[in-house]
């Protein structure tokens, strides 16, 4: 009797337990849905050519899309594969961040912002962006990063630079070039005012005739700047002294007619004339100011490199 019993109460008791397991009160609440996300990234307080220069203050800035509440982006610096900085800045209830960056010393790095996965938003990883870090001063004779990263923005505007991650005598000649572009004072010194003035974009050459066909050449008295280009691109910038007051260098468009190889009589190197006695061609004296007999002079090293790239019947506008 008590055996029969005590069976019935366990078969009850079986039946029972998954209706409750089914009962949907019983049951936790499934957890909100992972939502898909898009994340972007741009500098800020960086130069046209992303540079920006040591120990000054830039931003990454970004947005989260969709805007999810309590999320966060990190945002990290690579240089040579490895990190140098990482930093973490809150998601606004509009989607968008910003962290501010600072780096002491010269370097390029690679700037990555990532959103981790959350219970409530999924992984978003911003395109990656490259920055140069100019250093606050590069001293004659360096060798190394600062100055590979002040070389490649110099050639892209056009200055011809020395052996690559060297301060070299080309490279010094370059800074000069750029200087004088800029409205600087004319000297090879690549101190904090020239560096920054570089950061932010400026030593850009703007050719007077960017219409002429094939290769031509400008000689800007006014800045003592002779530029080789073809067509609207510039190719070369380099500095010369033109005729003294006395003697000044003719005006006008002249087309080149003759070559001469060597040195002359009057110490002349590598000589492309443009008309009568005007030339250009390499001297052993080259000041930053106006100083030849009419010639434009450049630095005997660059000499041959002009010479050879000048062909007769190109075109030169010399102007002030």
């Amino acid at each position: 009797m008590h055996r029969a019993l005590a069976l019935s109460l366990l078969l009850a008791v079986s039946a029972a337990a998954p209706a409750a397991a089914q009962d949907p009160a019983a049951a936790p609440p499934p957890p909100p849905p992972q939502q898909p996300t898009t994340l972007t990234a741009v500098t800020q307080k960086v130069g046209p050519d992303r540079l920006v220069l040591a120990r000054t203050t830039w931003r990454v800035a970004g947005k989260l899309d969709p805007a999810v509440p309590g999320q966060h982006v990190v945002v990290r610096l690579y240089s040579r594969g490895k990190k140098v900085l990482a930093k973490r800045a809150r998601v606004g209830e509009d989607g968008l961040y910003v962290v501010r960056l600072k780096l002491r010393n010269a370097a390029t790095v690679t700037v990555r912002a990532v959103h981790r996965a959350t219970p409530e938003a999924g992984r978003s990883a911003a395109a990656p962006l490259r920055v140069d870090v100019l250093p606050r001063r590069v001293e004659p004779g360096r060798r190394g990063t600062a100055v590979k990263i002040l070389q490649r923005h110099l050639a892209r505007k056009g200055y011809v630079v020395g052996r690559f991650g060297t301060m070299d005598g080309r490279t010094q000649r370059a800074i000069v070039a750029f200087r004088k572009v800029a409205g600087m004072a004319r000297t090879a010194s690549a101190d904090r005012a020239m560096l920054a003035k570089l950061a932010r974009g400026g030593g850009t050459f703007r050719l007077r005739y960017p219409n002429a066909k094939g290769r031509h050449v400008e000689a800007d008295l006014s800045r003592q700047i002779l530029v080789l280009a073809r067509g609207a691109k510039i190719e070369r910038i380099y500095p010369t002294s033109s005729g003294a007051p006395a003697t000044p260098t003719i005006r006008g468009r002249f087309e080149f007619y003759l070559s001469q190889p060597g040195y002359n009589s009057k110490e002349m190197y590598f000589s492309k004339y443009f008309i009568r006695g005007y030339a250009i061609h390499g001297f052993k004296s080259v000041p930053v100011f106006n100083a030849s007999h009419g010639c434009l002079r450049v630095p005997i090293p660059d000499a041959v490199s002009i010479y050879n790239w000048i062909q007769i019947g190109d075109r030169i506008d010399v102007y002030a």
